[in-house]
């Protein structure tokens, strides 16, 4: 009896620890989003090597994650919510880990653009609100992990969801006024497609709340198109 006991205490210190290195990875990513938006806006290189060493940690907490996810497992088979909390959280840790990826290509293409700006306004200034909305998603993703509470609808006070800022950003691109030359145009387009997915990569991450509230699982769940 006392021996269980003592193991079920491991456990939930170890459950603790991973939720907490979940909210520390949720600050990162949050961080490393603001961040490179500040270097496509601004052509910040001080700002995408900070991006770069964020996501650098990022990596390395999801190894971590990881290997504490083995760690509960071995110590005692879960049942029900215990592992739904587990497995949940190891799957929240890789949408993390691939919002940090995202930004460092973003990064990427910022410092291989400097000194100038990857894009131009108003291209820029597109890229710039998706970025933003990015943020801001990521920010609510932390405060959901944190406390569990379903993330609102994705949508901007100002009514503009990244579903509509991207669909600005190829009209932009079309444009004849504004459109660069297309290699530079590929890339544009491959910046917002980052930024879109660092939304999407937040959605997963309601979805996966709601699985551990629920038990319902992410692909039984309907989505905005339904």
């Amino acid at each position: 009896m006392g021996e269980n006991l003592a193991v079920r205490t491991q456990f939930t210190a170890e459950l603790i620890a991973l939720t907490n290195d979940l909210t520390l990875m949720c600050t990162l990513a949050h961080d490393a989003v603001e961040r490179v938006t500040d270097a496509l806006v601004a052509a910040d290189l001080t700002a995408t090597y900070e991006v770069f060493a964020l996501d650098e940690q990022l990596q390395k907490m999801y190894g971590a994650c990881e290997a504490r996810t083995v760690v509960l497992l071995a110590l005692q088979a879960p049942v029900a919510r215990d592992l739904r909390h587990v497995v949940t959280a190891i799957q929240i840790a890789g949408e993390l880990s691939r919002i940090g990826w995202l930004v460092s290509r973003i990064a990427d293409k910022v410092y291989q653009s400097h000194p100038g700006h990857a894009a131009e306004p108003p291209l820029l200034d597109i890229l710039a609100a998706m970025g933003e909305l990015a943020a801001e998603r990521t920010a609510l993703a932390a405060r959901a992990v944190a406390g569990h509470q379903p993330l609102p609808e994705e949508q901007t006070p100002a009514g503009r969801p990244m579903e509509t800022l991207h669909q600005q950003l190829h009209s932009a691109l079309r444009d004849s006024a504004s459109r660069p030359s297309t290699e530079v145009a590929i890339d544009i387009a491959l910046l917002g497609h980052h930024l879109e997915r660092c939304v999407d990569h937040t959605a997963r991450i309601e979805r996966l709340i709601r699985f551990l509230d629920t038990g319902v699982p992410p692909t039984a769940q309907p989505t905005d198109d339904e």
